[in-house]
C-alpha cells in the first residue's frame, strides 16, 4: 500500500500546488512488464477535459512523429473537470494508463 499513499501524496501536492516545481517523471517496470507511458497526439476535443488521441512513435530528430493504432479518448489532468478543454488538435502529450483511464497532463 506504501505505492497507493505515496501517489495519493504526489497527487494532492500537484493539486494544491500546481506542477511548476515538478522537473522529473519516473517509472519503475518490472522484466517483461509493458511501457508505463507513451507519446500521443490531440485529434479532437470530445466532451469537458476528454480528447480523442492517438498513439505515435517518436523517429529520428527532425522527423515527424507516425501515427499507429486507433484512437482511443483520454482525460486531460492539466484542465477543470467541469469546463469544456481549450487543447489544439496536434498537440503532443505523455499518456498513461491510470486504473481504466487514458490520462495525461498538458496545459493549453
Amino acid at each position: 500500500m506504501a505505492n497507493s499513499t505515496d501517489g495519493q501524496q504526489i497527487l494532492g501536492r500537484l493539486a494544491r500546488a500546481g506542477s511548476a516545481g515538478v522537473r522529473e517523471v519516473s517509472a519503475v517496470t518490472s522484466p517483461g512488464a509493458r511501457a508505463a507511458a507513451w507519446a500521443v497526439k490531440i485529434k479532437s476535443h470530445s466532451s469537458y477535459n476528454v480528447y480523442n488521441v492517438i498513439t505515435v512513435i517518436i523517429g529520428a530528430a527532425g522527423s515527424v512523429p507516425a501515427e499507429i493504432g486507433q484512437q482511443t479518448q483520454a482525460v486531460n489532468l492539466g484542465e477543470s473537470f467541469q469546463a469544456e478543454g481549450t487543447l489544439a488538435a496536434g498537440t503532443f502529450a505523455v499518456m498513461s494508463r491510470v486504473g481504466d483511464k487514458n490520462v495525461f497532463y498538458a496545459v493549453p
